[in-house]
């Protein structure tokens, strides 16, 4: 950094400002920085600037899985904002396994990461009380733990479920399934918005239309594609389903296919979350979109705040309107 400082005629601040993208100095300034750093393949030396510093510029983001393009788009977010920083992201998954969420959880803190993004699969706050012990900030997306007063950023998972559920009964459907996770904060708030919707447009909560699931993960697949054999094989099967994601929507889909129905005109379907390429599927599924990328700009944010804050930082909540996203799997005509 000296002989960089030297050669250029600027100080050794000036160039440590280049390095981590620091908006007071100017764009001339940095471009003539970091092209001398490439013509002489420097690299910084982060171990020892952690040393320094007290910090590794390295956010750690904890996810259930990564097969679902939820997650990866919340990390896209993350990373449009971490980035223009000088902030790395280490992802790691949890399984939907409580216990090895919280072994990666003391494998990132250990690593000592500024901060951490938790997409959490736990039932109590124990572990998030240890991470505040080590005075690492947090903020938790899409599953929010009610014991826990933490910084979260979602979005309004009744409003999903309201939304969802009103939406096929405008396609028509009378007779309408919810099938859901049962150990999961956005699919219990899906349910609070399912009944909302039955009881404003006057239609009867069917208890054996309401089928919840303890299997979490890809052990969901066979769950929800069983259930819906379950639910073809009723007096009155259901003429429209809700999947509290698009996980089991997917699934659900198949058994209606595999019976030899048609979608949407003998069952509709509507999903969560609006996975990649929901668009090509056999039929395409209408689905609720849930700002996934907003959701991480905003919790790389709010943790940005808590690392560069010097006092503690109140939490806060911030919650995401929903977008229906309408495609085949619903478009029906109403009878």
């Amino acid at each position: 950094m000296k002989d960089i400082a030297r050669e250029l005629g600027v100080s050794v601040v000036t160039v440590s400002k280049a390095l981590r993208n620091h908006d007071d100095i100017s764009e001339e300034t940095r471009a003539r920085v970091l092209q001398r750093m490439r013509d002489l393949n420097y690299r910084p030396n982060l171990a020892a600037r952690a040393l320094v510093t007290g910090r590794s510029f390295i956010v750690g983001f904890v996810v259930p899985g990564l097969l679902h393009s939820f997650f990866g788009e919340v990390a896209k977010g993350l990373t449009n904002v971490f980035r223009k920083k000088g902030y790395g992201l280490v992802m790691s998954t949890s399984e939907e396994e409580p216990e090895l969420e919280q072994q990666e959880i003391e494998q990132l803190l250990a690593r000592r990461v500024d901060a951490l993004i938790v997409a959490s699969t736990q039932v109590s706050a124990d572990s998030f009380r240890r991470i505040e012990e080590q005075n690492v900030p947090y903020v938790l997306i899409d599953r929010q733990l009610e014991d826990l007063d933490a910084s979260f950023v979602g979005v309004d998972d009744q409003s999903v479920g309201l939304m969802a559920t009103e939406h096929l009964i405008q396609c028509g459907c009378k007779r309408i399934a919810f099938m859901y996770g049962t150990s999961l904060s956005p699919a219990l708030g899906r349910l609070k918005g399912y009944r909302q919707a039955l009881e404003k447009h006057g239609l009867a909560l069917r208890p054996e239309y309401v089928r919840p699931h303890d299997e979490t993960g890809d052990a969901t697949d066979y769950a929800a594609y069983a259930t819906m054999k379950e639910l073809l094989r009723l007096s009155e099967p259901p003429d429209g389903v809700f999947g509290f994601n698009d996980q089991f929507a997917v699934n659900a889909m198949k058994a209606v296919l595999d019976a030899g129905l048609r979608i949407p005109e003998d069952v509709a379907f509507i999903g969560s979350g609006n996975i990649q390429h929901a668009d090509f599927l056999r039929v395409p599924l209408t689905t609720i979109d849930q700002n996934s990328i907003a959701i991480g700009e905003r919790a790389a944010k709010i943790a940005l705040g808590m690392i560069e804050s010097k006092t503690p930082v109140k939490p806060k909540t911030v919650l995401l309107e929903p977008r229906l996203v309408v495609r085949q799997s619903s478009m029906r005509i109403p009878r």
